[in-house]
């Protein structure tokens, strides 16, 4: 519930400094993440997400002709994983992102095909959804947690935008979302260390509507 309100409220402090030029589209794709080492004295495992998919929205100002900003939101399926080897352990999780971006355009607004590039940040809530329980594959390395963990969050990549029409937008993206590693949901075991990143390729497609 807090991470909604928290949405809602950055949502509405972008809504509220935009100014005439806007443009607002919802987004569809997958969620890819390599996944970080674990390792200890017992070997290693590789400790992340599993495929899944992505949707997101979005709300934008053309602040300038090769500029723009966009406040967004995105939610992933992001079940947890860790595996060794032939063996893999799973845990239901889901992820949020809020975030606010500054996109550099290669053409002036109004050009039918604009290729951008992007960067920005905001915050990426894990949540583990899944069940507990006394036994888990892999322990050894790590274990899972029905519980949340908030944290800083750095992304960045580019696109395309088509113009459909004068005001409707056909928009390819692909991005990479950087936070520190979840270690309150995905939890080294005692002796072990993990990787202190963790990268989140989502490729993205979907359609905006700009006044």
């Amino acid at each position: 519930m807090k991470t909604i309100q928290l949405s809602v409220l950055l949502l509405a402090a972008g809504i509220g400094c935009f100014a005439q030029q806007w443009e607002f589209g919802g987004l569809g794709g997958g969620s890819f993440v390599p996944g970080a080492t674990v390792s200890s004295s017992l070997g290693s495992a590789t400790a992340g997400f599993q495929t899944g998919a992505a949707a997101g929205a979005f709300l934008g100002q053309n602040l300038y002709p090769h500029l723009s900003g966009e406040v967004r939101y995105e939610f992933l399926q992001s079940n947890l994983r860790l595996s060794s080897g032939a063996t893999e352990a799973t845990f239901s999780g889901v992820a949020h992102m809020i975030h606010y971006d500054v996109l550099y355009h290669t053409n002036r607004k109004g050009s039918r095909t604009q290729y951008f590039a992007a960067v920005g940040g905001g915050l990426k809530v894990y949540d583990g959804t899944g069940q507990e329980s006394a036994y888990q594959a892999l322990s050894q390395y790590a274990y899972f947690t029905k519980t949340r963990a908030l944290k800083p969050m750095v992304d960045f990549g580019g696109g395309i935008k088509y113009a459909l029409t004068p005001r409707m937008i056909l928009r390819t993206e692909f991005r990479d979302f950087v936070t520190p590693f979840p270690k309150a949901v995905i939890t080294p075991a005692p002796g072990a260390k993990v990787s202190s990143l963790l990268h989140n390729f989502v490729p993205m497609v979907g359609i905006s509507y700009e006044n």
